[in-house]
């Protein structure tokens, strides 16, 4: 049986449609009964193939993970957006297709991630999770990190809670 090469890359504009499906995909796998049907589907409706093509030509930082021929994966990341936190880096997200989870490719291209975080200067960086998204809670504990604020999120008339991992970069 032949493997599949697997290589992490920056986004191209051109990569808008698959990053669109990665994102469909995943969303649905990860969310389906924590974030109410309607205000998932409102979620994952913004975030069609112009909306990825004009994030990637404005210079938002996307990774993706190429498995042979199709992109299995993707991590969006850059400045903290909580300026009062003391890591300046953070992960906004980092999402595989349902096939390619539990396979070590998360931990990859997460580490990717890092890797370019690391590069621009940060020194640690935060990515915050759904707590009822146990399986993402339970892989960033996995990589060693610690949680250190929480918060809420509102979706539609629910109210989730979230928590913050730290890594260090250095």
């Amino acid at each position: 049986m032949a493997q599949a090469t697997t290589i992490v890359r920056n986004a191209r504009p051109a990569d808008a449609g698959p990053i669109c499906h990665v994102h469909d995909l995943s969303w649905r796998e990860a969310y389906r009964g924590i974030i109410p049907g309607a205000e998932l589907e409102k979620i994952i409706s913004r975030r069609g193939p112009q909306w990825w093509k004009k994030a990637i030509q404005r210079g938002s930082n996307v990774l993706l993970l190429d498995i042979g021929d199709k992109i299995g994966g993707y991590a969006s990341f850059g400045r903290n957006r909580v300026p009062a936190m003391r890591h300046k880096g953070e992960l906004f997200e980092l999402y595989l297709l349902p096939e390619c989870q539990g396979l070590g490719f998360g931990r990859k291209l997460f580490l990717a991630a890092q890797n370019e975080l690391y590069r621009y200067g940060y020194t640690s960086m935060v990515v915050w999770a759904l707590m009822e998204n146990e399986r993402a809670i339970e892989f960033y504990r996995s990589l060693g990190g610690r949680e250190v604020s929480s918060g809420r999120e509102t979706f539609g008339a629910t109210v989730l809670k979230r928590s913050a991992f730290e890594f260090s970069l250095d």
